[in-house]
């Protein structure tokens, strides 16, 4: 009687939520949210596409393992910069001055950044970015 019952086993992993949250889905609809910040520092009309989120998501739930450790790291390096950059942009326009130019900039790294995701995703995944 060494095997387990297959009514066991199933009941075991059905029961048991997912252990790996959506880590990265999670990190960019933060980051996206910041983005859009920077969007209307800069003047810039844009929405990050709900498929976009959904492609992110699904980065962390299919894609092999060096994949979402490179989004992963992409996302630390781009909320390192961002974090600072809209403390930066909002003293900017708090004291009066326009923070169009600096935004732009701002926006333009995170745009780089937001390519270089979107190429991690598994070729059947990606989405263009508007």
């Amino acid at each position: 009687m060494n095997a387990l019952s297959p009514s066991f086993r199933a009941g075991k992993s059905a029961d048991r939520p997912d252990p790996a949250p959506d880590v990265i889905g999670m990190k960019w609809a933060a980051l996206a949210e910041a983005a859009n910040i920077v969007a209307d520092l800069a003047g810039i009309e844009t929405e990050i596409p709900l498929q976009e989120m959904q492609d992110m998501a699904a980065l962390n739930r299919r894609a092999e393992g060096w994949r979402r450790q490179r989004a992963e790291r992409c996302i630390a390096d781009l909320t390192a910069a961002m974090e600072p950059g809209i403390t930066a942009l909002l003293a900017i326009q708090q004291k009066g001055n326009d923070p169009r130019p600096a935004a732009n900039a701002l926006w333009r790294e995170f745009s780089v950044a937001r390519e270089t995701l979107l190429s991690l995703l598994p070729p059947n995944r990606r989405q263009r970015p508007r």
